[in-house]
């Protein structure tokens, strides 16, 4: 935990790092799927055009995936608005810390709540970790307007 907590800007760093690993462990299910509808080289030519061989479970695999990126592209910025802010001004307040820390979690208990077909913790993980990147937008750009 020391390594979350050693400097202020840290858990901000380091939501970065685990988010874009939420992303790299979103391929190891599809890759599964994949495994399952026979991939082969040959698919490689149109690989969206074997989504239909894909198991249910697989199909749903690949739409966690990409919505991984999606919530990646969101959050990335927060985060670096956080470290930035963070870096210029020291620690932030509000509840940017715990959102920091959430987010990377709530999306990792995301991918499989959505390949399982678990539509409540779904849609909490995706509704909390979005809040928790709206919690760090906020608190970046509070603290950068305080400072100006």
């Amino acid at each position: 935990m020391d390594l979350l907590t050693q400097t202020p800007a840290a858990p901000y760093a380091w939501s970065l790092v685990l988010s874009g690993g939420v992303v790299i462990a979103s391929i190891v299910p599809l890759g599964a799927a994949r495994s399952q509808a026979n991939f082969t080289m040959s698919d490689m030519k149109a690989p969206r055009a074997m989504f239909e061989r894909l198991p249910a479970w697989g199909q749903r695999a690949s739409w966690a995936h990409q919505n991984s990126f999606e919530a990646f592209t969101l959050h990335a910025p927060a985060a670096l608005l956080a470290l930035i802010a963070v870096l210029q001004m020291g620690p932030l307040g509000g509840l940017a810390l715990p959102a920091a820390l959430l987010q990377p979690v709530l999306r990792l208990v995301y991918l499989p709540a959505y390949i399982a077909n678990v539509p409540p913790l779904r849609g909490l993980c995706w509704a909390g970790a979005l809040s928790c990147t709206g919690i760090l937008y906020l608190e970046g750009l509070r603290a950068l307007i305080a400072a100006a």
